[in-house]
């Protein structure tokens, strides 16, 4: 068995002294995992950082083995955010999250899209990088069959003052049909409507509300955690909006 695909690493465990256990979304094969001989090494190290974009070649004796990966380096997107810590923590977020939420071996070609355009957004520490986050997390939970109805409200079919979101539906609300639930409701941030450059609040709110739903149908069904990774960045946006008051 063999195939060549594209990929972007979204894991790496130590396996053994020298090797590695890569796990990496691809573009035609999903969420694949393989052993990188020598991964370990100080030459293969330094690439195998997560979020860097990859040409893969898996090869195993039977489709349901773990196989090997040959990796050939495309795009190091891990080494051009270093430096900038909240880029960073993004980069980190989204992998870890995505190695989490995702079953193997099931294709998703416009998440992978979706992941590679934010990875370019946020290598060139582009002004929409966070919204172009929040927005390919919830493409998450649309590809996954969770997509939230944010078009019109719930309740009365209003498309105008939308601020809200049913946490048990994922259906938006507007202001006037919410106002004696608003204390059970979860924001809903005005970039996700107009497309209007959101501050750090509206970030945080808008990672809040994927999150709440990210949890409640990819993770917790599974009995798996929210990543710390991801928790922190959400930590990182309310921190900054905190200064910026």
């Amino acid at each position: 068995m063999e195939w060549t695909d594209e990929a972007v690493l979204l894991a790496v465990r130590p396996h053994g002294e020298h090797d590695a256990i890569a796990s990496a979304l691809t573009f035609e094969h999903g969420r694949h995992l393989g052993l990188v001989i020598a991964g370990r090494s100080r030459k293969r190290a330094p690439l195998l950082q997560p979020g860097n974009r990859f040409t893969l070649t898996w090869r195993a004796r039977l489709e349901s083995h773990l196989g090997h990966f040959t990796v050939e380096p495309q795009r190091l997107y891990a080494a051009v955010v270093v430096h900038d810590p909240l880029r960073l923590a993004a980069l980190a977020a989204v992998t870890s999250l995505l190695d989490v939420a995702l079953a193997e071996r099931e294709p998703h070609p416009r998440l992978y899209a979706g992941l590679v355009a934010f990875l370019g957004r946020l290598a060139e520490n582009a002004a929409d990088w966070p919204e172009t986050l929040v927005r390919f997390e919830l493409l998450l939970l649309a590809e996954l069959g969770f997509a939230l109805e944010l078009d019109r409200c719930a309740l009365t079919g209003a498309r105008d003052e939308l601020v809200w979101v049913s946490p048990r539906t994922g259906r938006a609300v507007s202001r006037a049909a919410g106002a004696p639930w608003a204390d059970r409701l979860l924001p809903l941030p005005p970039f996700l409507l107009d497309r209007a450059p959101a501050d750090r609040k509206q970030i945080a709110q808008g990672l809040r509300l994927a999150g709440h739903f990210i949890l409640r149908h990819l993770l917790a069904p599974a009995d798996r955690p929210m990543p710390v990774a991801r928790e922190r960045l959400v930590a990182l946006f309310d921190c900054d909006a905190e200064n910026t008051r």
